[in-house]
C-alpha cells in the first residue's frame, strides 16, 4: 500500500494550493479519506473527510476555504485551499481507512508554507 500527498509548497497569504493524494493498493472506492495537518510545536489536527459515499466534513478553521473531493477512476483526494493564512502553514498528511477491523495507512506529507 502506497499513500503518497503532492501539491505543497509556498504561498502567499490569500493565495492557493490544491494537495493531491494518490492511494494505491487498496480499494480506494470503499475507503474514508482524511487530511490532516501538523503545524511547529502542534498536535497532529484533522481538517477534512470524505467518506466512499462523498460525505465530507471540516475543522471549523477551514470550513468556506477548504474543499475535500475525491476521484475514484484516479485513486485520488484533493484538498483544494483557498484563501490561505499564515495558521495554515503545516505538514499535510494523508490518511486513508478501510476495513473492519479498520486499517489506517499513512503519506509521508507534503510542507505547506503560507507566508508574505
Amino acid at each position: 500500500v502506497q499513500v503518497v500527498e503532492s501539491g505543497g509548497g509556498l504561498v502567499q497569504p490569500g493565495g492557493s494550493l490544491r494537495l493531491s493524494c494518490e492511494a494505491s493498493g487498496i480499494i480506494f472506492s470503499i475507503a474514508t479519506m482524511k487530511w490532516y495537518r501538523q503545524g511547529a510545536g502542534n498536535q497532529r489536527e484533522l481538517v477534512a473527510v470524505i467518506t466512499s459515499g462523498g460525505n465530507t466534513n471540516y475543522v471549523d478553521s477551514v470550513k468556506g476555504r477548504f474543499t475535500i473531493s475525491r476521484d475514484n477512476a484516479k485513486n485520488t483526494v484533493y484538498l483544494q485551499m483557498n484563501n490561505l493564512e499564515f495558521e495554515d502553514t503545516a505538514v499535510y498528511y494523508c490518511n486513508a481507512i478501510l476495513g473492519r477491523p479498520a486499517l489506517s495507512f499513512w503519506g509521508q506529507g507534503t510542507q505547506v508554507t503560507v507566508s508574505s
